[in-house]
C-alpha cells in the first residue's frame, strides 16, 4: 500500500478509502482508465479518510468505504469536518437498506453503492462524479410569497412515464423547500407512493365523494409524506369499489389542496378527462409528455383542443421522450410543426438509471441527482415558478452545504 506521507500535498482528483482487497483492485484499473493514479487508494475505510484528510488536502473526488461502521451517519458528518469545499462523495458498503441509502443522500452524498460491487456500475459512477466535479453549483432562488400553482402531467399514451415525471417534479420542488403536494388521481393503479416506497393513505376517495370535507387537518391525516415537504394523496383500491366521483368533485379538490400548498402537481390517468374535465379547469399550467410518434402526434393534437375548451387559461407545455437509439418515428421539427406547438423539455432515454433507482425503492432524482435524467426533470420542474438557476446544473456538493452551515 501506498504510504498516505507519500501523498502530494496539492489537491488530487481522486482518492479511496476502502475496506477490503477486493475493492482495491476491482477500482485499480477503473481509476487507471480515467487517468486517475492507482496510488490514491487506500485501506481502511471512512475512519481511515477522516484521519488523514485532517492532515493532508482532500481531493476532489473521495470514494469512502462504509462497510465496517459501527454508526455510518456519524462517521461521515466526522468526515465532512474535515473535507474542503466542493468535494463530491462516493459511498460503498455492505448494508442494503433503504433507510440508510435516503440518509446519506438526503445528506449529499453523489452516490450509495452496495457490495459486491461491478466493474461496469463503477465506470459509470465514477463518469457521473467526474460530470459533477466539472459542472458548476447550482443556486435556488428565493422563493415569492404566495406563489402557488396547480399542475397536471398529462401522458398523451401510457407507459411514457408521466407519471415518473410527476413524482420527480414534485420532489424537486420539495427539495427547494417549496410545500408540495402530489395528487394521483388514479384510484386503482395509481404508482406514486410506491415510486417513494410507501403505503398510500385511506383519504383519497373519501375527499372526492366529501370535496366540502378537505382542509388542512384532512389532507393531514390523508396524506403521506416521504419529507417535510412533499405530501401524496393517493389510493390503490381494490378494482370496481369505488363510486364515481360527483361532478366538480376534483376541482373542489384540487382547488382546496391549493389553499394548503404552494405547488399542487396532478397525474390523472388520461382516460379522465373525457368525463372529469373538471380536472383540467383547476390547473394553471398543464405538462403534456409524449414521443415523437405518428400516434402521439395525433393524440396531442386531439387533446390540445380538448384542453383549449375546457382550461383556456392554462398555460401548456410540451415535455417529449426522445428514444435511447435516437430512432425517433417522427423528426422533432416535423412533429412540432404537425402539433403546432414547441418541444419545451427532452427527457433522455436512460432506461438503466431508471431501473436501478426503481431497484433502491426510489426516484431518478433522489437516486442519481447528477444524471441527464434528472438535468431533464428539473428542465421541467424549471416550467413553472420558482426553480433553480441553471437547470442543467449539477447539485451542490454535500461537503459544502455541511460546511456552509
Amino acid at each position: 500500500m501506498t504510504n498516505l506521507t507519500a501523498v502530494r500535498k496539492d489537491r488530487e482528483t481522486f482518492a479511496a478509502y476502502v475496506c477490503d482487497d477486493v475493492s482495491q483492485q476491482l477500482l485499480k484499473p477503473i481509476i487507471a482508465e480515467r487517468g486517475w493514479s492507482s496510488d490514491m487508494i487506500f485501506q481502511g475505510g471512512i475512519v481511515a479518510a477522516v484521519r488523514a484528510l485532517g492532515a493532508m488536502p482532500c481531493p476532489e473526488f473521495l470514494l469512502v468505504d462504509i462497510s465496517d461502521c459501527d454508526d455510518p451517519r456519524a462517521d461521515v458528518q466526522a468526515l465532512a469536518d474535515v473535507c474542503e469545499e466542493g468535494t463530491v462523495v462516493l459511498a460503498i458498503g455492505n448494508t442494503n437498506d433503504i433507510s440508510l441509502y435516503r440518509d446519506l443522500l438526503n445528506a449529499g452524498v453523489h452516490d450509495y453503492i452496495v457490495k459486491p460491487l461491478s466493474p461496469d456500475l463503477m465506470r459509470a459512477t465514477c463518469l457521473a462524479a467526474e460530470e459533477a466535479l466539472q459542472a458548476p453549483d447550482a443556486v435556488v432562488e428565493e422563493i415569492p410569497a404566495g406563489d402557488s400553482h396547480t399542475v397536471i402531467v398529462l401522458g398523451v399514451r401510457g407507459g411514457l412515464g408521466a407519471s415518473a415525471l410527476a413524482a420527480n417534479i414534485a420532489w424537486l420542488k420539495a427539495s427547494q423547500k417549496q410545500s408540495t403536494a402530489l395528487l394521483d388521481l388514479d384510484l386503482y393503479f395509481g404508482t406514486s407512493a410506491m415510486q417513494f416506497d410507501l403505503e398510500p393513505g385511506r383519504g383519497l376517495a373519501d375527499a372526492l365523494e366529501n370535496p366540502s370535507r378537505v382542509d388542512s387537518l384532512f389532507l393531514e391525516r390523508a396524506v403521506v409524506k416521504p419529507n417535510e415537504n412533499l405530501a401524496i394523496l393517493c389510493a390503490e383500491a381494490a378494482v370496481g369499489s369505488l363510486h364515481q366521483p360527483t361532478d366538480g368533485a376534483h376541482e373542489q379538490l384540487i382547488n382546496a389542496m391549493a389553499e394548503n400548498y404552494q405547488n399542487v402537481i396532478i397525474d390523472p390517468p388520461r382516460h379522465m378527462l373525457s368525463d372529469h374535465s373538471d380536472i383540467l379547469a383547476a390547473a394553471s399550467d398543464i405538462i403534456m409528455h409524449t414521443d415523437y410518434s405518428l400516434f402521439s402526434a395525433r393524440d396531442c393534437i386531439r387533446l390540445k383542443a380538448h384542453i383549449k375548451k375546457c382550461a383556456p387559461n392554462a398555460r401548456l407545455h410540451l415535455v417529449a421522450n426522445k428514444a435511447s437509439n435516437g430512432g425517433d418515428e417522427v423528426e422533432e421539427k416535423d412533429f412540432e410543426n404537425s402539433i403546432e406547438h414547441g418541444v419545451c423539455v427532452k427527457i433522455p432515454g436512460d432506461e438503466k438509471t431508471a431501473l436501478l433507482a426503481a431497484q433502491n425503492s426510489t426516484i431518478v432524482s433522489e437516486y442519481s441527482p447528477n444524471s441527464k435524467l434528472t438535468a431533464a426533470y428539473k428542465g421541467a420542474a424549471a416550467l413553472f415558478g420558482p426553480a433553480l438557476a441553471d437547470t442543467e446544473s449539477r447539485t451542490p456538493s454535500w461537503l459544502g452545504k455541511l460546511i456552509k452551515k
